[in-house]
């Protein structure tokens, strides 16, 4: 039977309030991703007959094609925060989580680069 108190037995472990952090980070990219996802699904009925030149033009345009780079970031930080909370869920052992959680941080950052480089070459005529 320990005498210590129970704030005592519980100082120095928790969240350490990064817990909040990474929960209002997960939301604010969720509210993001609504506007960009509903303006991305218009967009892809209106193109989704058009030939490919047509489509094309349509990622060229400066308009489309910014806001392509901020779905496209805001997509893959979201889904980066989303694995991160079923990895730290999932996986007790500690050194696996810690590699989990670094891999998918660097395939989502990986994959985002990708996409946005893909989206300016197609935006800048490369």
């Amino acid at each position: 039977m320990s005498m210590r108190a129970p704030l005592a037995q519980v100082r120095g472990h928790g969240s350490a309030k990064s817990g909040a952090h990474h929960w209002w980070a997960q939301r604010l990219s969720a509210i993001a991703l609504v506007p960009l996802l509903l303006w991305f699904i218009a967009s892809l009925i209106s193109v989704a007959t058009a030939d490919y030149a047509t489509a094309m033009e349509w990622v060229r345009s400066p308009y489309n094609s910014a806001l392509l780079i901020l779905l496209l970031g805001a997509l893959f930080y979201h889904a980066q925060l989303g694995m991160q909370v079923v990895l730290e869920d999932y996986i007790s052992t500690p050194w696996l989580q810690v590699t989990s959680i670094v891999l998918v941080r660097f395939l989502a950052l990986l994959l985002a680069i990708v996409a946005i480089v893909a989206v300016l070459r197609i935006a800048l005529g490369g």
